[in-house]
């Protein structure tokens, strides 16, 4: 099958199942996958314009709202963080996506910089790992029961919330965050995020988890439908900017984004119906292990 806008040729049946099989593993940890199928696009399929941002995104628009949908039916959606999250990093995917178009439209600088930045979150996530820093910055104001500590399930229950602090349970423990952190960390991570195409949201879970010491089972949910808002953003952006660069493949490639979609459609239900049973720390490191791949695949390939 040949997608115009990408400009390649390829069997339907790859990006199907690439997606399905890289979302699977990555929505436990409340990533899109959005951010490997992206060096996929470029690296494999040859995909390298502007426009790969935008089908990025589109991928996240379409296979999002299946994983959200498991983690809210088994109550680990936290409204209030989903929120705050978009909040922040909405500006910031809008000034990423000029940032991409105008400073960043060469695959080799672009390669560059995401792979820094990808290696940046997977050494801040392997020190927290190794220096085992199990509790928040905020503080827990109990221990995890022992049935609590036999499984990874439970819900999520919000205890208080206003425009300062963000407080709630799980597990028998409670979490406070700030609301202004939050924001403020989502508005960088969004600006990354819209850069690299990925919705701001997609990289958000690791930086939750690392800097403010949330469980990953709690925002997994709220990480994926951060970025299914801004991907929606995101794709309605670039697609209004690409008559104003009637030489540059800019709108999104919509036929390869579909077959991405859907694959990351089933991936990611898998995926976060599954994500219950797998220790925290597994997906921490499994996080991690993909984001230094990624990462030392890019500044290879471009330096």
């Amino acid at each position: 099958m040949y997608f115009p806008t990408a400009g390649i040729e390829c069997s339907p049946f790859v990006p199907f199942a690439v997606a399905l099989g890289v979302s699977f593993f990555t929505s436990m940890g409340g990533v899109s996958g959005a951010f490997l199928l992206l060096p996929f696009q470029m690296s494999v399929l040859g995909y390298v314009n502007p426009s790969v941002s935008a089908t990025n995104q589109f991928f996240n628009v379409l296979a999002c709202p299946a994983g959200v949908w498991r983690y809210w039916r088994e109550g680990r959606l936290l409204w209030p963080l989903t929120l705050v999250v978009a909040l922040g990093t909405l500006p910031g995917v809008f000034a990423g996506a000029l940032i991409r178009i105008n400073l960043l439209p060469d695959p080799r600088h672009f390669k560059i910089f995401a792979g820094l930045v990808l290696l940046y979150v997977a050494a801040k996530m392997l020190r927290d790992l190794l220096s085992r820093r199990r509790h928040p910055s905020g503080g827990t104001s109990r221990a995890a029961s022992p049935a609590a500590r036999l499984t990874t399930g439970g819900s999520c229950q919000v205890l208080f919330w206003n425009t300062r602090i963000l407080a709630f349970s799980f597990q028998d423990q409670e979490y406070r965050i700030s609301c202004r952190g939050i924001v403020l960390l989502s508005l960088i991570v969004g600006l990354v995020g819209g850069v690299y195409g990925i919705g701001g949201g997609a990289i958000m879970a690791p930086f939750l988890v690392s800097f403010f010491g949330l469980p990953v089972h709690a925002v997994a949910g709220a990480s994926l439908f951060a970025t299914f808002l801004t991907s929606v953003a995101g794709v309605g952006f670039y697609s209004l900017l690409a008559p104003l660069h009637p030489g540059l493949a800019v709108a999104p490639d919509w036929r390869l984004g579909l077959l991405l979609g859907l694959g990351g459609m089933a991936g990611m239900y898998l995926g976060a119906r599954c994500q219950k049973h797998i220790p925290a720390t597994a997906l921490k490191y499994l996080l991690a292990g993909i984001l230094l791949f990624t990462a030392a695949r890019y500044l290879g390939q471009a330096l």
